[in-house]
């Protein structure tokens, strides 16, 4: 493992993605018991999206952490898909942890919402009267966290969940990650945390592997931290860790 610090923002590089994932959900499990030491439970967000994979599978397998103390939210939600599409982010999450594990709550965007901008404010609600511990999240191609696509990450947004249309880049990643067979099945809008609603959490997790992810690596550690690269910011956050294995830094 090789280590820098940029700015804040602690950056924790491995060889192989199996060894971050691995390594990334050890340090979450550490973050768990400190916090369920000093209080009764804890609220906890989670990305969805292939580049958790690792991590996620490390986390519900294992038997020590007590999972019937964490809240579960998540980050991001498509606008206008099926209660039971597999792209759904809750329903990725639900695959992935939130069935596996025996969570004290989860708690969902609805996807089917007629109305986004109301369900945006009951979500954001939530998460106001349930302040995040823990934010374990990702990097987009293009910079994004959750939705926050560039042209729509605002880093002083007074929302703290909002709908937004989806750059380009940020659908066709949909695809490069086998979501969606083509561009023009992936949805156009989704509801999205805002960058102050992740970012006010105490402790994030960031893992990013992959080749797809280098360039949004390099722009996020070595340019200038602004919206044009939405996951900068991190570099400002006093207790952030970055995750990347061998693909993802190979433009630093």
């Amino acid at each position: 493992m090789k280590t820098l610090k940029v700015d804040k923002l602690d950056v924790k590089i491995f060889d192989t993605r199996v060894e971050m994932g691995a390594v990334a959900a050890n340090d979450i499990k550490a973050r768990f018991k400190a916090l369920l030491a000093e209080k009764e439970e804890i609220n906890v967000i989670f990305a969805a999206a292939p580049s958790q994979n690792d991590v996620l599978k490390s986390l519900a397998e294992d038997p020590e952490i007590e999972w019937n103390r964490i809240n579960a939210y998540h980050m991001d939600e498509y606008i206008g898909l099926s209660k039971d599409a597999p792209q759904g982010f809750g329903n990725f999450l639900k695959a992935h942890i939130f069935d596996l594990a025996p969570f004290k709550s989860v708690n969902y965007i609805d996807c089917t919402a007629t109305d986004p901008e109301k369900e945006a404010d009951r979500y954001g609600k939530l998460l106001l009267e349930n302040p995040t511990d823990v934010v374990i999240m990702g990097i987009g191609e293009n910079g994004h966290i959750a939705f926050n696509d560039p042209g729509v990450a605002e880093f002083n947004d007074k929302k703290v969940v909002k709908p937004v249309k989806l750059d380009e880049v940020c659908r066709q990643q949909q695809v490069n990650d086998g979501c969606f067979k083509d561009i023009s099945e992936v949805p156009t809008h989704a509801m999205t945390l805002t960058v102050p609603t992740l970012v006010k959490a105490p402790y994030l997790f960031c893992i990013v592997p992959a080749p797809t992810k280098a360039k949004a690596v390099y722009k996020t550690l070595c340019e200038p931290v602004n919206e044009d690269c939405p996951a900068s910011i991190l570099r400002l956050q006093d207790s952030a860790i970055l995750y990347l294995d061998a693909d993802s830094s190979k433009l630093l």
